[in-house]
């Protein structure tokens, strides 16, 4: 039976391979058009008379908003459910810990809706048809909350990791709750080659750094602290579990928080090019694909019996990225111009905090990184709205 995310995973890997390659095949043949054109029968065009031309400007610079969502992550289960009739814990035997419950949520369902950020470029346009451009954004706050439960008739909510530890809801009458919170920057630094009045090559320098952050919670507070948990009376079924809601037992930390922070150093080429233009109203296209070492690293912490366990790892990745982008430009007046447009970002071979999970390896005294998961990818997308100024 397919993943009903299978769709999606279909349109996250057409934006992320489709889009650029399909803006790609737009923008070459643009490049065809360069050089003067001969007449029918073959001769060359007659020289054009010599009219004084204002200088263009060597200078732009834009400011713009940018807005981006992301989509794609690790395949890892979250929550599954287990019927409230298993024991919690009832050595030898089939308990919550063990029992196969059925899937109630996977990390890939995290879709984070659009956050804002600045968005700054500089570009130098040489006479001889070389220059140079350099440009920046950020956006933070991208974040995404799943919350499970609490079932009527109660059901065991149940994260399993490697080793010895595995985690339930307190109580009945609370839910587990899963956060994802997402930070991207980005400068880079690119040469400039016009090849026609339409088309421009270029290559040059990037850094990327994308910050991820998971972190499992139980919601309401306890009413009591669980110290039937520790007791494992026998008789230790999810409908037995209750607790005075008098008062809070007190402020417990999450019992799972996963961070990962990926700086990607590389090169990547490009093209610019313009596909249309009518009157003061134009249309651009970028395409941009680069390679980058990943110096990759998470750390975890992990609460067992209210009390918390720390571990770390980090690693060097090779990562890819692909970055299209269309954008329709109006003149205002002479230099000054109004944009808006797309723009998708895919990252390949990135660690995502999902993917620590199975990195993590649980005793009843300890936790311990085996490494550093860098094997999810994760598409970023959106649009921008600004102003650009030539001088």
């Amino acid at each position: 039976m397919g993943s009903p995310l299978a769709p999606l995973r279909h349109r996250q890997t057409f934006v992320a391979v489709g889009f650029p390659t399909l803006l790609l095949a737009a923008l070459l043949p643009i490049a065809s058009l360069a050089g003067p054109l001969a007449n029918v029968d073959g001769a060359a065009p007659a020289p054009a008379p010599v009219v004084q031309a204002e200088s263009a400007p060597q200078w732009t610079f834009s400011a713009e908003a940018i807005g981006l969502s992301r989509q794609g992550g690790p395949n890892r289960t979250l929550v599954a459910r287990v019927p409230g009739g298993v024991p919690y814990h009832a050595p030898p035997g089939l308990d919550s810990s063990t029992y196969p419950g059925a899937e109630a949520l996977n990390s890939d369902q995290f879709w984070q809706r659009l956050a804002a950020g600045p968005k700054l470029g500089l570009t130098y346009h040489g006479d001889s048809g070389y220059g140079a451009e350099l440009s920046y954004f950020s956006v933070l706050g991208l974040s995404a909350t799943k919350t499970t439960g609490p079932d009527n008739p109660a059901d065991w909510l149940v994260m399993k990791v490697p080793g010895s530890f595995w985690q339930t809801q307190d109580f009945p009458y609370q839910a587990m709750v899963w956060k994802d919170a997402t930070s991207l920057y980005s400068v880079e630094a690119n040469a400039r080659l016009e090849l026609s009045p339409r088309v421009t090559v270029l290559a040059g320098l990037r850094w990327l750094q994308l910050n991820d952050r998971l972190q499992g919670t139980l919601t309401p507070a306890d009413h009591t602290a669980p110290t039937w948990k520790l007791s494992c009376p026998g008789a230790d079924l999810l409908a037995l579990c209750t607790g005075s809601p008098v008062e809070s037992a007190g402020a417990y930390p999450p019992f799972w928080t996963a961070s990962t922070k990926n700086n990607l150093y590389g090169v990547q080429i490009g093209v610019d090019g313009k596909l249309a233009e009518l009157g003061r109203l134009s249309l651009d296209g970028v395409v941009k694909i680069g390679l980058f070492d990943d110096a990759a690293e998470q750390s975890t912490v992990v609460s067992m019996r209210k009390q918390l366990f720390p571990a770390r790892a980090a690693t060097n990745n090779v990562t890819f990225a692909s970055e299209a982008g269309l954008q329709v430009k109006y003149q205002l007046t002479k230099g000054l111009a109004v944009k808006a447009g797309y723009q998708a970002l895919w990252l390949d071979g990135v660690a995502l905090a999902p993917g620590q999970i199975e990195e993590t390896l649980t005793t009843p005294a300890s936790v311990t990184a085996l490494g550093v998961n860098c094997r999810s990818s994760a598409l970023f997308q959106g649009g921008a709205v600004g102003l650009e100024y030539s001088f």
